[in-house]
C-alpha cells in the first residue's frame, strides 16, 4: 500500500465509510451555483458529473438555478443531495438546509485560495478603493448574489461595513448579478464598479480575452478559503462512501492515461484534485460574517452606546468561539 492510498484509507475511516448494508441511492442531484450563464457551467461540469456518474453507478443529473439561493432551498427539500458552494452558500446549506461539507476544492494553479476583487473599467478614473468610496452618488454599483462569498459577504465585510458605508445611499445605483454578468458589465461600461474574484476572472480571460482586456482591478481582498462540496446529511452511508471515494480518487488513481484525461476535466474547473474536508472549513466564514455583523451595529446611529456595546459584546463572544475551534484544527 502506498503513501496515498494509506492516507486514502485512514481519511475515509475519519469519515465514517463503515460499509453499511443500506441501499445506495440510485440517482442524485448535483446542485451547481449560478456564477456565470447556466451554458459555461454545463461546458465546465457536465463532463466531471458524467464520470461521477460512470464511477459511482448513480445517475448524477445536474441542478442549475438562477441564483444560489435556488441550490440552498434545493437541499433543503431535498432536491439536491450533493452540491458545489461558495464558503457563504454552503454555511446556508448546513445551517438551513441539512448540509454537510465533505471535500474541498483545490486551485489548479497551487494557490491555498482566492480573492474577492473589485474591477472597473480599464479607461476609468476610478483607481482605488477611495475613489470607489467617494460616495457622491455618481457611480453605478454591481454587487455579487446575496449568498455569494467574494461577490456579497467579503466585499460587504472589508470595504463597506468597515468602513461604515451603505451601498444604497453611496451609489447611484447598486445591482445583484453572477460573477460573469458583472465583469462584463464592466467591461462594457454598464456598471462603474463590480464585484468579483481571482478564479472568476481567470475564465473570464481564457473564454473572453477581449472583455478581460478592458477590466482592471482596484481592489483585491484578503484570501479565502477555497470552496466546499457539500452533501446532505441524511444521505445513506453507502451513497456516501461512493461519492467520497470518487472525490478523493479523481485525478488522483488509475492508469496514468485516466489521470491525465481527469484532470484535464478538473482544469475545466481551474481545479486540481479533491481533498478532504468537515464544516470546520468554515469557522473563518463565520468570524467574517459576525465581524461584518459588529461592524454594521458599531455604525448604526439608531443605537445608543450602550445597546451598542451589549450586542457588540454578545457578537464578539460569538466570534470568539469560533476563532477556538479555528485554532484547534490541524493545519494540512
Amino acid at each position: 500500500m502506498n503513501a496515498f492510498t494509506k492516507t486514502l484509507a485512514a481519511a475515509a475511516l475519519a469519515v465514517g465509510i463503515t460499509g453499511h448494508a443500506h441501499a445506495a441511492m440510485d440517482e442524485i442531484n448535483f446542485g451547481i451555483i449560478s456564477t456565470e450563464s447556466q451554458q459555461n457551467l454545463k461546458t465546465q461540469w457536465l463532463p466531471f458529473l458524467d464520470a461521477m456518474q460512470e464511477e459511482t453507478g448513480i445517475k448524477v443529473n445536474a441542478f442549475f438555478a438562477s441564483d444560489y439561493a435556488g441550490v440552498i432551498e434545493g437541499m433543503k427539500f431535498d432536491k439536491v443531495q450533493v452540491a458545489w458552494f461558495g464558503n457563504k452558500s454552503a454555511m446556508e446549506a448546513v445551517d438551513r438546509s441539512g448540509g454537510e461539507v465533505f471535500a474541498q476544492t483545490v486551485d489548479v494553479e497551487g494557490n491555498p485560495g482566492y480573492w474577492s476583487l473589485l474591477l472597473a473599467h480599464k479607461d476609468s478614473a476610478i483607481s482605488n478603493l477611495d475613489d470607489v468610496l467617494k460616495c457622491d452618488g455618481s457611480l453605478n454599483f454591481g454587487i455579487g448574489d446575496p449568498n455569494s462569498t467574494s461577490g456579497f459577504l467579503v466585499p460587504t465585510t472589508f470595504v463597506f461595513a468597515k468602513n461604515g458605508v451603505d451601498p444604497k445611499t453611496c451609489f447611484k445605483t447598486v445591482r445583484n448579478a453572477n460573477h460573469e454578468t458583472n465583469a462584463l458589465a464592466v467591461a462594457n461600461k454598464q456598471v462603474d464598479v463590480a464585484t468579483n474574484n481571482t478564479e472568476n476572472m481567470a475564465r473570464i480571460e481564457q473564454n473572453n480575452p477581449d472583455a478581460f482586456a478592458n477590466i482592471k482591478v482596484v481592489w483585491k481582498s484578503p484570501l479565502i478559503p477555497s470552496d466546499p462540496i457539500v452533501w446532505k446529511k441524511e444521505l445513506d452511508q453507502e451513497t456516501k462512501d461512493k461519492l467520497y471515494t470518487f472525490f478523493m480518487s479523481y485525478g488522483r488513481l488509475g492508469t496514468p492515461e485516466e489521470v491525465a484525461k481527469e484532470r484535464e476535466i478538473l482544469s475545466g474547473l481551474a481545479w486540481a484534485p479533491f481533498k478532504p474536508s468537515s464544516d470546520a472549513q468554515l469557522y473563518p466564514i463565520r468570524v467574517l460574517a459576525i465581524s461584518k455583523d459588529i461592524f454594521k451595529i458599531q455604525g448604526d446611529e439608531t443605537l445608543s452606546e450602550d445597546e451598542k456595546k451589549a450586542k457588540v459584546a454578545e457578537l464578539e463572544a460569538e466570534k470568539a468561539k469560533y476563532e477556538d475551534l479555528m485554532a484547534r484544527v490541524p493545519q494540512s
